[in-house]
């Protein structure tokens, strides 16, 4: 049985039955350890002070200045993850005494009074604007996290086409292949181009291969065909898988479409490229969005929009709760709807947009720089993900904290990331850089950012 591995795409046309995560070595399901920079976690005990109260609370303060330190270096060395550390909630501290559950359909009462729905909804209503669905057309929920918002749009392809494959690139996110995993789901592995975007051609080829089946796409808008891929940022075309399904003669009554937009679902309405933003005018069926990552919130958490009709097939009348159940969870964090509706009337649009321009041009700065320095780098139009050659002291990496994959390493340049951020960073890097390669040539990296952003001997972009 083949994993859904993106280190180990397919050419093969083939449906898979079912996928476990990991790869396998012969006949052999051991995992493979893909993972040998991974430092073993620290504890912080839970002890018993047999009632001396002073030891207790010492302790206690000690352990909490320990890891806020911790937690202050490394919010100054966060580069390499999506999280937008830009934001103040501090005249939010008066809820935190409260217990906040939402748990249930956020558009219908129940018998928790301790919940925050109406936040909740004015989200939903404003993300729902932001996709061009009306109010009376969507459903949705305020998620743990986008992979959630992933699971759930999955799930309803996988019940409106119970036959159906789902077609997915081979850079997607990891939470498809849990999906995958969970709901036992046949699928078809799909190749992507050097910058990280589906290979429409290989997807056409597979999808008339298979094409007596349901099509459930994931499409990655920036990190998951599913429609965005994590790595490089690269967003698939909406509007040309579309097409392809169309022509390949899947109806619109015979596919279904979740699009992940994890992080760039909400810069791209900012930017020049309306092909690719997801919009309900367009035959999708679900979109899922990060909350915790451009946006900046303290709690993970995610949105999740859908069309109403679709709801029928999750929703059940729980008693217990006096409301309906179509969330993936049950118990559901109130307190995430408020920072995000606090955010988002605190920001608004003007200056999200201004922040995304910000980003745009220190991601640019920093792939400016890193070219000048000799170093393989590459950035994706209307993407903010800036990828490059893969340090080879691994303390670097965790230090700037630098999501790697094989012969490379990306820097997310969030609203947090200032330019004298970035030079922090580079002068370390290229200082380093210049005794690894003392003796050495540098990797060519064609394969993983294509020639034009190689630097290595043979290219020299």
């Amino acid at each position: 049985m083949n994993d859904f591995d993106p280190a180990n795409a397919t050419q093969s046309s083939a449906v898979v039955e079912n996928s476990t995560t990991g790869s396998e070595e012969g006949g052999n399901s051991k995992r493979q350890k893909i993972l040998p920079k991974t430092l073993e976690s620290k504890s912080f005990a839970i002890k018993d002070f047999e009632g001396n109260k002073e030891d207790q609370e010492d302790y206690i303060a000690n352990t909490m200045a320990t890891y806020k330190k911790n937690l202050t270096d490394r919010s100054e060395h966060q580069l390499g993850y999506p999280f937008n550390l830009e934001y103040d909630y501090k005249d939010l501290n008066q809820l935190m005494p409260f217990s906040i559950n939402n748990i249930g359909d956020p558009f219908i009462g129940g018998d928790c009074g301790n919940h925050s729905r109406p936040f909740e909804v004015g989200v939903l209503d404003w993300f729902a604007e932001f996709m061009k669905i009306e109010k009376n057309e969507y459903w949705g929920y305020i998620t743990s996290c986008g992979t959630e918002g992933n699971f759930h749009g999955i799930l309803t392809g996988r019940k409106m086409f119970p036959n159906g494959i789902l077609y997915a690139s081979k850079e997607s996110h990891y939470s498809i292949a849990k999906a995958i995993d969970m709901f036992s789901m046949k699928w078809v592995q799909v190749e992507t181009q050097v910058s990280g975007e589906i290979d429409y051609h290989d997807f056409k080829t597979k999808l008339l291969a298979n094409k007596e089946f349901p099509a459930i796409v994931v499409a990655n808008i920036g990190m998951v065909f599913v429609v965005g891929t994590t790595m490089k940022g690269a967003v698939d075309d909406i509007d040309f898988i579309i097409q392809i399904l169309k022509e390949g003669g899947i109806s619109q009554d015979r596919f279904y479409i979740h699009c992940d937009g994890a992080l760039s679902g909400i810069l791209l309405p900012f930017m020049e490229c309306e092909k690719k933003v997801i919009s309900f005018k367009k035959p999708i069926g679900s979109a899922s969005i990060s909350g915790h990552n451009f946006i900046g919130c303290p709690i993970t958490c995610g949105v999740l929009i859908t069309r109403k009709d679709y709801i029928n097939f999750h929703s059940r009348n729980i008693e217990y709760i006096a409301s309906q159940d179509a969330t993936i969870m049950g118990s559901r964090n109130g307190h995430a709807p408020i920072f995000l509706w606090h955010a988002l009337n605190r920001e608004g649009c003007k200056l999200i947009q201004k922040q995304v321009e910000e980003c745009l041009k220190n991601a640019r700065y920093l792939k400016g720089c890193l070219c000048k320095a000799g170093i393989s780098a590459m950035l994706n139009e209307s993407s903010i993900i800036v990828v490059f050659e893969r340090p080879k002291d691994e303390e670097l990496i965790r230090k700037w904290q630098l999501a790697s994959q094989g012969n490379v390493s990306h820097v997310v340049v969030m609203p947090h990331v200032s330019v004298a951020m970035l030079n922090t960073f580079l002068d370390e890097l290229i200082s380093k850089r210049l005794t690894w390669y003392k003796d050495e040539i540098p990797p060519c990296l064609e394969v993983d950012i294509g020639k034009e952003n190689c630097t290595c001997a043979l290219h020299k972009c």
